[in-house]
């Protein structure tokens, strides 16, 4: 597993946190996590398809 997808599946589970609380301290928490984790995923997924690219370019470049 990517770190992104772990990242995604937490933003997904403070969302669902927050559809179940009553208390509006409670959601508001879990909303504010849930951004910081939409956040460090979309960080991950970019960091990830540089990763990826240098990967292909390094594995022609060997092959070349």
């Amino acid at each position: 597993m990517r770190d992104s997808e772990m990242y995604l599946q937490r933003a997904a589970d403070c969302r669902h946190q927050a559809d179940e609380s009553d208390l509006a301290n409670v959601r508001d928490r879990c909303l504010r996590a849930e951004a910081a984790w939409s956040a460090m995923a979309q960080r991950s997924l970019r960091t990830e398809a540089a990763r990826d690219a240098r990967a292909v370019v390094g594995a022609a470049s060997h092959a070349a």
